[in-house]
């Protein structure tokens, strides 16, 4: 596996001259993110930077697959599936896609992935196997359509998405490492890799926004990435979910409050609990650097603890939960935004 330690250097660069090649064209091309009512930006800003992303890692996927690196079912559910979001993410982002269509592509990019994962393995709960038939790979299309929606609505600042994807990445190889799994790293290491290559360009204050191709893309990946976990080790799962934590927290507690208002989830808004941070300090760098200082001291440490059973899993999730879930109320996440 030393050589893929080697080529990751490569994939950086790779990844960054596209997103400038990607930034130039939208420049020139007038692609631009002008601020709105809704917006959590105030500079008109390029956008659809996170196709380099898309390309960079979806190009050198196959090479790791004929080198051994991923399986072959692994590698042809996130083709499938990320190429197919990436490309619908691409043409929402340069015109409009009715919502019912986008949630109908979502469950079918989902049902392909879950068709070469082998669809959803036993959950370990509490030590028992818990085998969910039909009724689990229909939760875990949920999961994936949930995972891709999640991290596009969480894009919404300078660099929150790309620093999240990084995080979760380095964390997940860190817990193969440590478990022995070296045959498992070869993915969220490329995809870590291939974001660092656009966080170059992301990181706060931005030059480039991601766009919902970049987005989509990435949390359709990290989904497929923990279902295929839980298959390899039975609570694997769980460290994905801590390891997730501050994106699933803050976005579904504001998806909950919105839909208890009866407001329509798939509207702009700007209520989450980053968005409303991001506005009380006046910038995006604290709330982009504090989501990776999250991360890495809290939500990590935790996962290295459930992923060596040391603590668990069960455990690990409300121990890493419960204080995202304070973060969540203190920065009033889902709160009406008239109120501020």
């Amino acid at each position: 596996m030393t050589y893929l330690f080697g080529l990751m250097p490569v994939v950086v660069l790779v990844s960054f001259l596209i997103t400038w090649g990607l930034r130039k064209y939208a420049i020139a091309h007038s692609v631009i993110d002008v601020p709105g009512a809704r917006s959590s930006h105030t500079v008109p800003t390029p956008r659809g930077g996170g196709v380099a992303i898309v390309i960079t890692f979806l190009a050198i996927l196959p090479m790791f697959a004929m080198a051994g690196a991923v399986s072959k079912p692994l590698m042809w559910a996130v083709l499938g599936s990320g190429a197919g979001i990436a490309l619908l993410g691409f043409l929402d982002d340069h015109g409009h896609i009715a919502a019912r269509w986008r949630l109908i592509a979502h469950f079918v990019a989902a049902a392909w992935a879950l068709f070469w994962l082998g669809g959803l393995p036993p959950l370990a709960l509490f030590d028992y196997p818990l085998h969910l038939g039909w009724l689990g790979h229909a939760l875990a299309a949920m999961y994936l359509v949930w995972m891709l929606n999640l991290y596009n609505f969480m894009d919404g600042i300078d660099g929150i998405a790309s620093v999240e994807a990084v995080c979760v990445c380095i964390g997940a190889v860190c817990l193969y490492l440590i478990a022995g799994r070296t045959e498992m790293i070869g993915v969220p290491l490329l995809l870590a890799c291939a974001v660092i290559g656009f966080l170059i360009w992301n990181f706060p204050p931005a030059k480039i926004f991601m766009g919902d191709a970049g987005s989509s893309f990435i949390g359709i990946v990290v989904g497929i990435l923990s279902l295929e976990a839980a298959w390899m080790v039975p609570h694997a799962l769980w460290t994905w979910l801590i390891l997730l934590g501050v994106f699933i927290v803050d976005a579904t507690f504001t998806l909950l409050r919105r839909l208890l208002r009866k407001e329509k989830f798939y509207e702009a808004h700007r209520s989450h609990a980053y968005q409303y941070a991001s506005r009380r300090y006046g910038k995006h760098l604290p709330v982009t650097l504090g989501v990776a200082a999250i991360n890495l001291g809290w939500l990590l440490p935790i996962a290295l603890l459930v992923g060596t059973s040391a603590l668990r899993a069960e455990v690990g999730v409300v121990v890493a939960y419960v204080p995202l879930i304070v973060l969540a109320v203190i920065y009033r996440a889902g709160a009406e935004e008239i109120a501020e």
